[in-house]
């Protein structure tokens, strides 16, 4: 195996010790499972942006904070220096929010360091110490799929509790470790209170979650965990560990926001159609 040039910049200043073997290769990044002294750790390294099918969206990207005055025009203006700074902010993002949810308790990757474009961080594990598998290569209980369920809908709490939505959740990225479900892929997070776009990415995050453990246990389908979750942060009430019921009952004359985000998501999607279609 050829070993990155990046990985060989990691090699000669003595971050990383060896590398094993190519783990996952996606549309943002490529990970390689590498050794740090005793320890066994996974090396993302971020593709440049014009390699990546991921566009980085403003819709994730809004009220995301840079150093100086200078960087903010630039960055609005995609020079070079500027489109060189939003690809430091992208990459930046899932460090940062990977340290802030770390600290939160939240069942992220531990990250361990970050150098030229290369996140360091925890290798995932399974029950038998090999590379944690992701949920959508494995199948489940109706008990396994409950269980898992609940797991994670606490986590998006303790998420959401932290100020931060995962922006992009799914049976994708989340593994399945020895001990459980680790969400990973952060790239896109987002600043719950600053970004006007959170409630339709939470509900949606957690709507994903929803469909996928809803094949194996169908009472799933009839939850609505998204409003309830939103509903108690908009309301100052949510806290970790808290007992959630998956009903949500909209109050009298209150706007019903599940409709009103599913109604500007379809004028996106129809915008977006259009302007295929004039390209």
């Amino acid at each position: 195996m050829k070993t990155p040039p990046r990985l060989q910049t990691l090699l000669a200043e003595g971050l990383i010790d060896s590398v094993v073997r190519q783990l996952k290769s996606g549309k943002e990044a490529d990970v390689y499972v590498v050794r740090c002294g005793d320890e066994t750790c996974a090396a993302k390294i971020y593709k440049e942006a014009h390699k990546r099918s991921f566009r980085q969206a403003v819709d994730y990207t809004e009220n995301r904070t840079v150093r100086n005055s200078r960087q903010a025009r630039a960055m609005s203006k995609r020079t070079t220096y500027g489109r060189k700074q939003l690809e430091a902010a992208w990459q930046s993002a899932e460090v940062d929010a990977l340290y802030r949810l770390a600290a939160a308790g939240v069942r992220v990757p531990r990250p361990i360091n970050f150098h030229d474009g290369v996140l360091l961080m925890e290798l995932v594990a399974d029950a038998h110490g090999d590379a944690a598998p992701r949920l959508n290569d494995l199948g489940f209980t109706e008990a396994e799929a409950l269980q898992h369920h609940a797991t994670l809908i606490g986590e998006v709490v303790r998420m959401l509790c932290a100020g931060v939505i995962h922006g992009d959740l799914s049976e994708f990225n989340v593994l399945l470790a020895g001990d459980g479900p680790v969400i990973i892929d952060l790239p896109q997070a987002v600043d719950a209170a600053g970004n006007n776009h959170a409630p339709r990415m939470l509900l949606r995050d957690v709507d994903n979650l929803r469909a996928f453990f809803g094949q194996y246990a169908p009472a799933l389908l009839a939850t609505r965990y998204g409003p309830e979750i939103w509903s108690l942060y908009a309301a100052g009430l949510l806290v970790p560990d808290m007992s959630l019921t998956g009903r949500y009952e909209r109050a009298p004359g209150a706007v019903d926001l599940t409709a009103v985000l599913r109604e500007i998501e379809d004028a996106r999607m129809e915008e977006a159609a259009r302007l295929v279609r004039m390209g």
